[in-house]
């Protein structure tokens, strides 16, 4: 019952606004605005026709080498720099000149160094999405207050256990935050890196259609993406419960005292 309820609390409103639309947009003959019965018919049409594998799952597997690559080196190079403030002072001029430029202007050097294809589109998505994670591990793993440190050095805790069973579990609320920004801008790189470099995938089907005015496939498309970057979040929102399960029993124990 309570799932249920849970359920009918999300799902009211994503329902209502597709039925207005639905409705709203049934008699409509604009160019621009095409009733939603005609770009759900081209979804069904093409996404679970060929397209399904010919463009959605390469972006799928763009998106996850991707992110898991910016993920795994942002939580390495940030624990790096976390654990040394002099390293951290050292590297962080080159951070946030890196950081700060926009992922499509390196999208040049990408095709020069990988071409197009597969490798420049995992390389904007690595690049655009690793700082998220990276700064927040670095800030999570110097934040460590110095007691338990401390506590981890009198117990003569190895390097790896003080990594394992200290540094990070301290630091795995906010390494998950930056996760999760990195997850939403990864979902956008898709399409930026596919749009310019790629003959497959959601962007590159986006730009095609829209190029020769298929204004029902851009729709259609735009639709897709929308929904893949709803489950990937909602997937990781799930994972993100379980591993991160003590943590909310400890905020729980926290506010009943």
């Amino acid at each position: 019952m309570r799932i249920l309820k849970l359920a009918l609390l999300r799902l009211w409103l994503p329902v209502v606004l597709v039925a207005a639309w639905w409705f709203g947009s049934a008699n409509s003959d604009s160019l621009y605005f095409p009733p939603l019965s005609k770009i759900v018919e081209t979804l069904r049409a093409d996404w679970l026709g060929p397209y399904f594998v010919e463009h959605l799952l390469p972006s799928i597997g763009k998106f996850a080498s991707g992110y898991l690559i910016a993920v795994i080196l942002g939580v390495v190079i940030g624990l790096i720099l976390g654990m040394s403030p002099r390293v951290r002072a050292a590297a962080d001029p080159f951070v946030q000149f890196f950081r700060s430029l926009p992922p499509p202007v390196v999208i040049p050097v990408g095709i020069l160094v990988f071409g197009i294809g597969v490798m420049m589109n995992v390389f904007i998505i690595v690049f655009g999405s690793i700082w998220a994670t990276l700064l927040n591990t670095t800030d999570g793993i110097a934040g460590v207050h110095s007691q338990v440190r401390d506590m981890a050095r009198s117990y003569r805790l190895g390097f790896w256990q003080r990594v394992r069973h200290v540094l990070l579990p301290a630091a795995a609320p906010q390494i998950a935050a930056g996760m999760r920004t990195s997850l939403q801008i990864s979902i956008i790189l898709i399409v930026v890196s596919e749009m310019v470099g790629a003959t497959s995938g959601i962007g590159y089907y986006v730009i095609k259609s829209q190029q020769t005015f298929q204004i029902t496939e851009t729709w259609a498309g735009t639709i897709v993406l929308g929904l893949l970057g709803y489950l990937a979040a909602l997937v990781f929102m799930l994972i993100e419960k379980r591993v991160l399960k003590w943590h909310a029993g400890m905020l729980a124990s926290q506010n009943a005292e």
